[in-house]
């Protein structure tokens, strides 16, 4: 896809392509008038903006059924991505999908996680997840265990990425932040991750903690560095203490003089 400024990717292009994807699955979906709407709307939106005006067209044009249109959404997404890259190019067109499902599926618990566990297989569930573990945070927390086990990277990702007190362009999950504990089954099962896209995700969320909560961050990050150390978590501990090296913090410094 050539590049062009990431607003601009959420654009009638977008809705075209969405409109001619769904009205294989459903020939009632009425997608001239779903593309004439999202053009006349997203002209002055910035991104965030402009995915949730996709979104909400989505829902007014196909009906109040969560059920079915769910059913329409998720028979488009066709083959999962297989990298760990390209989620934010080959697939950025289901971002107003994974909206949908985070702005409409909160009442509907169980198949709105299957349908996060198939976005994230193409683009990414973390910002979909977020309402899910306000509402439901014991249960939610209990399939993102499940997917920290999964042989699907995206999956474990997730599980990781959809948990950061600070995700970018999300509201703090003050869930991670004050009973940090509530996560430690999801991190257990990804310490020792082989992936560097899910150790990358683990480190920032241990970074993340530092900010908000330190004693618990730190508590963490001792827990971790008691030997025997693999490799992957020696990496995670010295990505997600990044901060602290460019600050010169003591504390940092000497733990990671102790690292094998």
């Amino acid at each position: 896809m050539a590049y062009k400024k990431l607003k601009y990717w959420m654009d009638k292009e977008l809705a075209i392509l969405l409109a001619e994807k769904i009205q294989n699955v459903d020939a009632s979906f009425n997608g001239a008038a779903f593309v004439r709407s999202v053009e006349e709307k997203v002209g002055p939106l910035e991104f965030k903006d402009r995915v949730e005006c996709i979104c909400d067209e989505l829902h007014h044009r196909m009906g109040a059924d969560y059920q079915r249109n769910l059913s329409v959404l998720l028979h488009i997404l066709g083959p999962e991505n297989p990298n760990e890259t390209g989620m934010f190019t080959s697939f950025y067109w289901v971002m107003p999908i994974a909206k949908y499902i985070e702005k409409y599926g909160l009442n509907s618990f169980e198949i709105s996680m299957h349908a996060i566990a198939e976005i994230t297989k193409r683009n990414t569930g973390e910002f979909a997840i977020r309402p899910f573990l306000r509402k439901y945070p014991h249960q939610t927390l209990a399939i993102m265990q499940q997917w920290s086990t999964s042989k699907n990277v995206h999956e474990r990702r997730l599980a990781s990425e959809g948990l950061r007190p600070r995700l970018p362009w999300a509201r703090k999950l003050l869930l991670g932040i004050e009973h940090p504990e509530l996560l430690m089954p999801v991190f257990e099962n990804l310490k020792d991750d082989p992936s560097r896209f899910v150790q990358k995700s683990v480190a920032n969320c241990i970074n993340d903690l530092l900010k908000d909560n330190a004693p618990a961050g730190k508590a963490w990050v001792m827990r971790w560095s008691t030997p025997p150390l693999t490799p992957q978590r020696r990496w995670i501990l010295n990505h997600a203490l990044r901060n602290h090296r460019k600050k010169q913090d003591a504390w940092a410094l000497d733990l990671l003089k102790t690292l094998p």
